[in-house]
């Protein structure tokens, strides 16, 4: 049996965009509005980020627009 493709979780997608952007984890802090020390934690794997965060992150990276 064949076994299907594992689909990207929401974590696992913004770090590969955060990866892929070429931006500093400090610009990416500054300009999101979240924390170093949150967004290092969360690129470690030592933490999660809470879901109001990781739309602000996303907005910042271009996934989604911002909503106001």
């Amino acid at each position: 049996m064949k076994k299907k493709p594992r689909k990207l979780t929401l974590s696992q997608a913004l770090k590969q965009v955060i990866e892929q952007s070429g931006l500093s984890l400090l610009k990416i802090s500054k300009g999101s509005g979240i924390e170093f020390a949150s967004l290092s934690r969360f690129m470690s794997g030592e933490r999660s980020l809470r879901l109001d965060k990781a739309d602000e992150l996303a907005s910042f990276l271009g996934i989604v627009p911002k909503f106001t």
